[in-house]
Formats: structure tokens, C-alpha cells, sequence
């Protein structure tokens, strides 16, 4: 068995992408979701690592719909796709305006949803 002390000493050292990658782990093959706000407690541990944002500049940002438009169908298969739940939820979460579809990703990847469900027809803001 693994030395809890050990392990939590590792989990504390790790970088915001080794975050990011150990809670897509989790995610997709456990099905275990971390806590919201676990995401912010853990980069703001790692902060020390990598150069801070500037107050201008923000590292990380939810992606919120808030209008499917007229290809419904299709904004729910793309938010199934993007978030990996089943269509069922992914329904429920194209039905209520603004709803946050994914948060905390980077911008790149903010963008990337963002072009994604804007081709489709959605109405899409990064926050």
C-alpha cells in the first residue's frame, strides 16, 4: 500500500496541467467529478510554480450558453460531446439559459467551445 504521506505529497506538487489531467483521469475513467471549487484551491497551491496572470489577463474561464438557437438538436449532441455526459444531461443543460457548460478550461480551449457551438448557432459567452 502506497505511504498516504507520500501520495499527498505528490498530489501537492503537482502543476495546474498535471491538475487538469489527473481530474480527466478521474472523470473519464472512475466517474468520479471533483468538486467545483476543488479546481481553484489546487491552482492557487501550484501558483508558487508558474508565473502568476496578470490582473488583466485571465487563465481560466467558464464557457456559458446562453441561446441553443434554432439547432437544438445539434447544440446538445456538441455539449454531449464536449462535457461527456449522457444526452439526457446534456439536454437538461441546453434547456436552461446560461447554463455553464464547462468551467475553468483555458482560453484556447474556451475559444475552441466557443467556435465549436457559435457554427452550430448557439449563443456562447466566456466568462
Amino acid at each position: 500500500m502506497t505511504d498516504i504521506n507520500q501520495l499527498a505529497e505528490q498530489l501537492v506538487n503537482l502543476s495546474v496541467k498535471e491538475v487538469n489531467d489527473l481530474s480527466g483521469i478521474l472523470k473519464d475513467k472512475y466517474g468520479i467529478e471533483p468538486a467545483l471549487s476543488a479546481a481553484p484551491v489546487v491552482a492557487a497551491a501550484t501558483q508558487g510554480e508558474t508565473a502568476a496572470p496578470t490582473a488583466q489577463e485571465k487563465a481560466y474561464f467558464n464557457i456559458i450558453l446562453t441561446n441553443a438557437g434554432a439547432a437544438k438538436i445539434n447544440v446538445v449532441k456538441a455539449v454531449k460531446g464536449i462535457t461527456g455526459l449522457g444526452l439526457k444531461e446534456a439536454k437538461e443543460l441546453v434547456d436552461v439559459t446560461g447554463s455553464t457548460i464547462k468551467e475553468n478550461v483555458s482560453k484556447e480551449e474556451a475559444e475552441k467551445i466557443k467556435k465549436q457551438l457559435e457554427e452550430i448557432g448557439a449563443t456562447v459567452e466566456m466568462k
